[in-house]
């Protein structure tokens, strides 16, 4: 082998060993990603259920606000009420005469 010979393959030894460097890097790093991704996909999954209940609290507090009335709301309704039934009757009483 000669001089030059030596001189090349040391230089692709080199050269292949930092390869083989990079690499194992590249893998290192991708392990990181693909956890930093299972965790993500976790915080999401996580996140979407917590969003299906607060949906779900909000659905039912909207129909108990719906269904709650306070006692001015029952006082103004049963006046309204007792109005109409008034002047129903009062429609019938006219047309009896």
């Amino acid at each position: 082998m000669t001089e030059e010979d030596k001189r090349l393959l040391n230089t692709f030894e080199g050269r292949l060993r930092n390869l083989l460097f990079l690499f194992e890097e590249q893998k290192k790093e991708i392990a990181s990603l693909r956890h930093l991704l299972e965790e993500k996909e976790a915080a999401i999954a996580r996140m979407e259920s917590d969003r299906k209940e607060l949906e779900s609290r909000y659905a039912n507090l909207k129909m108990a606000r719906i269904i709650s009335i306070n006692d001015t709301e029952l006082n103004d309704t049963k006046k309204r009420l007792t109005r109409l039934v008034r002047e129903v009757e009062k429609c019938i009483a006219l047309l009896n005469e």
